[in-house]
């Protein structure tokens, strides 16, 4: 649906100022009234009219047919409330993961509310989105790590992506100054029982929104073995598990279980018990890479909506019944 602009010069500028709120902006009507000064009554007329006269006009774009069936699919056949896809438009996974990116934080900002506290999770995904999102408007909210966090990479350093995305949508933040990762149990305990990292989780464990980036388990600087130093003896315990994925640094296998405790004894974070009881859970994933981790995700009920690109979720839904 577009407003038809071609013969503005018929058209008084408050209509058109109107409409091009209206139908290029996504202005609600009530935002508008309020903004120009006008009668909800007025702007409603304004915009019947402008359907009326031909101003508006519907386009239907019958190519997301495919989508709209996996998104249906994907809801219906796990615990999802909500699938969003992108289209797979190239064949660069660049470009398709910038689409998904866009279409996160799109839809964010349909979702998001004055007072809402948001946790973050590290990871490309979150990253993407927080370079992309363009709010219309200021938002009273708070965004807080769910968290600690890796330090030398943008994309890993959890306090510097909630500060972020914080500025960007006029909220506050708050940091996490503790690692991803403590030595021992022990040492995690301690962390987790001081004043300020203590907070921080309390308010992500009381999130309306997490948004959650979802991870590959595999060799190479972009996987789970770059969050953190490991001894051969840890390395080889991952590699001889079944885990298929990682969701806020707790491997998960198959079936959406933890399956390394010895590493999540050590996680400075919430735990994924903490993370499922958060109302509005947002996953974003895509890339041939990420099928098995969307996977043992999905069957794990950690989140409530995915946002990623038709072909990974044309994957996912070929194996998520195995």
């Amino acid at each position: 649906m577009a407003f038809n602009n071609h013969n503005t010069k018929s058209v008084d500028r408050l209509t058109r100022k109107v409409l091009t709120m209206h139908f290029l902006e996504n202005v609600s009507q009530s935002d508008i009234s309020k903004e120009l000064s006008l009668s909800p009554a007025k702007v409603n007329r304004i915009i019947r009219s402008a359907w009326d006269e031909g101003l508006v006009e519907i386009s239907l774009n019958i190519g997301g047919a495919d989508a709209a069936e996996s998104e249906q699919r994907l809801v219906t056949e796990s615990s999802l409330h909500e699938a969003i896809l992108s289209p797979s438009v190239s064949s660069d996974p660049v470009v398709n993961f910038r689409l998904v990116a866009e279409t996160a934080a799109d839809y964010l900002l349909d979702r998001l509310r004055d007072g809402d506290v948001i946790c973050v999770s590290g990871g490309k995904a979150i990253s993407a989105l927080v370079e992309v999102i363009k709010p219309k408007r200021s938002y009273n909210v708070t965004v807080v790590p769910a968290t600690g966090g890796v330090q030398g990479k943008f994309f890993t350093d959890v306090n510097h992506l909630a500060y972020t995305l914080a500025e960007k949508l006029g909220g506050r933040s708050m940091q996490l100054h503790a690692p991803l990762f403590a030595d021992s149990r022990e040492d995690r305990d301690i962390l987790l029982e001081m004043r300020a990292c203590k907070e921080v989780l309390e308010l992500a464990r009381t999130a309306d929104i997490a948004l959650v980036g979802i991870g590959a388990v595999a060799k190479g600087s972009e996987s789970y073995f770059d969050l953190r130093p490991m001894s051969d003896e840890e390395r080889n315990k991952v590699i001889a598990s079944d885990c298929e994925g990682e969701m806020l640094a707790h491997l998960i296998n198959r079936r959406g279980e933890s399956s390394v405790s010895s590493l999540d004894d050590k996680l400075v974070g919430l735990t994924l018990d903490e993370l499922r009881k958060i109302p509005l859970r947002v996953g974003i994933a895509a890339s041939k890479d990420k099928i098995l981790p969307v996977r043992s995700v999905l069957n794990g009920g950690m989140i409530t909506t995915l946002v990623s690109d038709e072909a990974t979720a044309t994957s996912v839904l070929e194996i998520l019944k195995d």
